[in-house]
């Protein structure tokens, strides 16, 4: 990465984990689905049904217009069948790993790692220091500078596989979109404080 501030990489931090907090809470919602009677025929799962008709009227502590339908103190009753059934989540829609946008973002990724690769270079050879305790180890050589970043686009490839396979299929996606994020954040700041 090119050289930035640790308040900058403390601003990219709070940033990521405000955009990947809601994401990870996405992935965890569970739906219910409440059928009605007409699924008591063809329901695998026994149906108990409830009705209130043979349990004595309630008093009514409203006042209550004489005539009205509620005049008797007690409201009519109908039988109703309540089934609380667990969806099955819907199927995610299955896509390969390298597919076209996986494809074009891990090429961006790339991209953006080359890019940072060669403005962080250029700006150590002027005298500049990094910033980045990770990438500053590798800061020694051009060789193992060049490594630092092409280890850094094979995680993200890495990492959007294990989302990929887990299924988090957001999260596999936002991995590239946060590397290049950040990249293109580092080479700005790179090349405005040569």
């Amino acid at each position: 990465m090119a050289i930035f501030s640790y308040r900058r990489l403390l601003r990219a931090f709070v940033t990521a984990s405000i955009i990947w907090g809601p994401l990870s809470l996405i992935a965890q919602q569970a739906s219910i689905r409440v059928t009605s009677t007409d699924l008591r025929e063809n329901s695998p799962v026994p149906v108990e049904t409830a009705s209130l008709a043979s349990l004595p009227a309630a008093p009514s502590a409203i006042p209550v217009e004489s005539g009205s339908l509620w005049s008797t103190g007690a409201a009519p009753m109908v039988e109703m069948a309540i089934v609380a059934a667990p969806v099955r989540p819907a199927e995610p829609s299955v896509h390969r790993f390298w597919d076209r946008q996986n494809r074009v973002l891990f090429a961006a990724t790339a991209g953006m790692a080359t890019v940072d690769f060669f403005v962080t270079r250029a700006n150590l050879r002027s005298g500049g220091k990094e910033l980045n305790p990770v990438t500053r180890v590798f800061s020694g050589s051009t060789p193992a500078l060049a490594a630092n970043f092409a280890l850094e686009t094979t995680g993200v490839i890495g990492l959007s596989y294990v989302f990929h396979k887990t299924g988090h299929h957001k999260l596999e996606r936002a991995t590239s979109f946060v590397n290049i994020g950040s990249s293109a954040g580092a080479v700005v700041y790179g090349l405005t404080h040569r």
